[in-house]
């Protein structure tokens, strides 16, 4: 099993406070990685930093879409062997005709623009350590569209494409690029919105396993991308959604 540890590896994670990047932070901990949780709310990443085994584990409260903030960050960070873009926002079930200037900007700059940003400067720094592992969050959204989530869709689509360019410029470093695509996971983010709790059973009532995904679900796919086991594995999008998309 030694390929898929991840000690003595440095991991940052953004949106480490909760959802699925609190879940990878905390499986990347007990594969003995050294973690640096990312986010806005410091109460809650603290939280985070608690559930994550052994010691070391760093928190940086940091709003990634604010440029200044961001570049303060870069000044502060250690060589990295991983990286694991999680923060992310939904787009609360709006219909096309709905969607405004100001929701547009806000949606692609936490989704799309931050997390480009985020890793060019990562590069431009060169605190990516050769054979090190860019993860990106993405969606099942990203290829398998549902109504009045248009402009989600846009921006996970963005970020796969973004993936398979980004694995090309790095590859000459040795550096991999890959994406995650969950389906629907338990996390705060499908807690908003005009969806009923009879309407969320029957929607789940629809995956294959008949459940929703957990962010545990996730972190052990996170964690292999992150490890020497994937050393072959770059420009990919790994489809995590208990069986939803098997029809298409």
């Amino acid at each position: 099993m030694l390929p898929f540890t991840l000690n003595g590896k440095t991991i940052l994670i953004t949106g480490a406070s909760s959802g699925i990047g609190k879940g990878i932070a905390i499986a990347c901990a007990e594969a003995r990685a050294k973690c640096i949780l990312i986010g806005r709310n410091r109460d809650r990443l603290l939280e985070a930093q608690n559930e994550c085994v052994g010691s070391g584990h760093e928190v940086e409260v940091v709003d990634i879409t604010n440029e200044s903030e961001m570049s303060s960050l870069i000044e502060r960070l250690p060589q990295l062997d991983g990286v694991v873009q999680s923060a992310g926002i939904g787009d609360n079930h709006t219909p096309l005709k709905f969607i405004s200037s100001s929701f547009f900007d806000e949606i692609v700059a936490v989704n799309l623009k931050a997390p480009i940003l985020f890793l060019a400067k990562l590069e431009k720094k060169k605190l990516l350590n050769k054979g090190s592992s860019i993860v990106f969050v993405s969606s099942i959204a990203s290829f398998h569209a549902t109504p009045a989530h248009s402009l989600y869709c846009a921006t996970k689509g963005g970020i796969t494409a973004f993936v398979k360019a980004a694995a090309l410029d790095l590859a000459g470093k040795k550096i991999r690029v890959n994406a995650l695509a969950p389906g629907m996971v338990n996390t705060p983010l499908i807690k908003f919105g005009s969806i009923t709790e009879e309407q969320q059973r029957i929607n789940e009532s629809r995956y294959p396993l008949k459940r929703y995904g957990e962010p545990a679900d996730i972190a052990g796919a996170a964690v292999y991308l992150l490890s020497d086991a994937s050393c072959w594995v770059t420009g990919q999008q790994f489809v995590l959604d208990g069986g939803i998309t098997i029809g298409g």
